[in-house]
């Protein structure tokens, strides 16, 4: 049963990677709406399901999510509030969610209710609807409540007082239009004293390292940005960036090798993070859908727990493919 059970998960990935997207045929419309969310409890582990830790992360629940509205999907970035209830995603097709967290009797991860989906808007007010424009891919809460969303493709950051707003366009990097289409900035946080952090997918700034960018605010709601190295390891990509309560920072990292999904939890201190340095992250876990319940992980979020505990949350964009999941975990890191 084990083997064939992973001939069919290896099948139904090898076809995913194959079969093209299937985006919604169009944007949520100019007025946000309820959605309900229907949530199915995974295991961490496929074979295993009292297996509750994987490198320094003790599981806390896991769920499949599907909603019933044809925008429900591609989530690409994740928020979570200090206060643990309040979960705010993008999608890389132009919606915003926000929701309510459920916890079960011993705090862990039950479900999502009194959800909302909604359009992120243009800089003419309108709902974004082409993929070129509408593919957002990260998102950081600012220290003023705002969200900066930075986009691919058509690469740029976008600031928005709330997610239904109109933006403003915020100006970036200089080296941002030089990232490949497809390859651009999915890892982005906001540090508690203003400075933005970014992170490229696919852009170099040398021979196995990433660019990366320090954004300093000014005067103007504009930032002074520059550069680091984040160092690349076999072929690994950062997805997400979150910073924990201790200060330090943690990355989220995806490698597809044709068959199965690979995903890494790393971290570095923020005294590393400095312009002209190049970071070297530790691991502090790894996982392979060819074993455990992942998909392809592009959401991050930190906060810390009722009883003083580091949690980080993950989130899966599936690229609305029917093969593939939208997955929201949620861990805590072990002292």
């Amino acid at each position: 049963m084990r083997l064939r059970f992973r001939s069919v998960v290896t099948l139904g990935l090898l076809i995913a990677a194959a079969c093209a997207a299937v985006p919604p045929p169009g944007p949520v419309g100019a007025q946000d709406l309820a959605v309900q969310i229907r949530s199915s409890t995974l295991p961490l582990k496929i074979d295993d399901p009292s297996e509750r830790r994987v490198g320094r992360l003790i599981w806390r629940g896991s769920i499949a999510m599907t909603g019933d509205s044809r925008n429900f999907g591609g989530w690409s970035d994740l928020h979570v509030g200090a206060d643990g209830r309040s979960l705010t995603s993008i999608s890389d097709e132009g919606s915003w969610l926000t929701a309510t967290i459920d916890y079960d009797a011993k705090g862990d991860l039950a479900g999502l209710s009194a959800a909302r989906i909604g359009s992120l808007r243009g800089l003419d007010g309108k709902p974004l609807f082409d993929k070129p424009m509408a593919d957002a891919e990260s998102m950081a809460r600012l220290p003023d409540g705002s969200w900066l969303v930075g986009f691919e493709r058509h690469h740029r950051f976008w600031r928005y007082a709330t997610l239904d707003a109109t933006p403003v366009s915020v100006e970036g990097p200089a080296e941002l239009p030089r990232q490949p289409a497809n390859g651009g900035v999915e890892a982005l946080a906001a540090l508690a004293d203003g400075r933005i952090v970014a992170i490229s997918e696919e852009l170099l700034d040398k021979p196995g390292s990433l660019m990366g960018w320090i954004g300093t605010p000014v005067e103007g709601s504009r930032y002074v940005w520059n550069t680091f190295g984040y160092s690349k390891t076999q072929s690994f990509k950062p997805t997400a960036l979150a910073q924990l309560p201790d200060g330090s920072l943690a990355t989220l990292e995806r490698h597809f090798d044709g068959v199965y999904v690979h995903i890494r939890v790393m971290r570095f201190a923020l005294a590393q993070l400095q312009p002209g340095a190049t970071l070297a992250a530790e691991e502090l876990a790894r996982f392979s859908s060819s074993s455990y319940m992942v998909d392809n992980m592009e959401g991050l979020a930190a906060t810390e727990g009722a009883r003083g505990e580091t949690l980080l949350w993950l989130m899966s964009d599936d690229n609305f493919n029917p093969l593939q999941r939208n997955i929201l975990q949620l861990f805590e890191l072990a002292p």
